[in-house]
């Protein structure tokens, strides 16, 4: 995956075609979702071609989204555009309270909250108990009771770690 020049984030991958009128199978990230909507410009990243697509119709099927893109009217049109990377804007995409991208994570430190440094979040990994931080090769499941503050201006995550999860 290649890392935009811009603000923009990751918001989608298409899995394929889907149908024969150029529909388009699309893997919305969690917090890319809410910006699939008619009208929405994405830009999006076909091997080395970058373009701007415009979506004209979005519907939800099982866990992905089929989306419509203007100039896309067949299979064979749609084809073309399997395992291209969509990407919003960062202003475009909408966090609740207690949301944060991984982009704004990866880097910060993790204090404990007797001060003690456990390193910096190298990634966050996704599964369906909780997301992980990724510290020093260590998960840190980011619930409440282990992570009880983050600070992004001072670009720091406070932990009370379970008795092990460091050893």
């Amino acid at each position: 995956m290649t890392t935009p020049a811009t603000d923009d984030l990751p918001v989608g991958r298409i899995a394929g075609a889907f149908g024969i009128r150029g529909e388009l199978k699309c893997d919305p990230s969690g917090a890319g979702r809410g910006v699939f909507a008619p009208g929405a410009e994405l830009r999006c990243e076909r091997g080395q071609e970058t373009s701007t697509i415009r979506v004209t119709q979005v519907r939800p099927h099982r866990d992905r989204l089929l989306i419509r893109i203007a100039g896309i009217e067949d299979a064979d049109a749609a084809a073309a555009y399997s395992g291209a990377l969509l990407y919003a804007s960062r202003q475009r995409i909408a966090l609740n309270e207690g949301e944060y991208l991984d982009d704004d994570l990866v880097g910060c430190a993790v204090l404990g909250k007797d001060g003690s440094d456990f390193g910096t979040v190298e990634r966050v990994e996704h599964y369906p108990a909780s997301d992980l931080l990724v510290v020093g090769g260590h998960l840190v499941p980011m619930v409440r009771a282990i992570v009880t503050g983050i600070d992004l201006e001072r670009r720091r995550i406070i932990i009370d770690p379970p008795e092990g999860l460091f050893d």
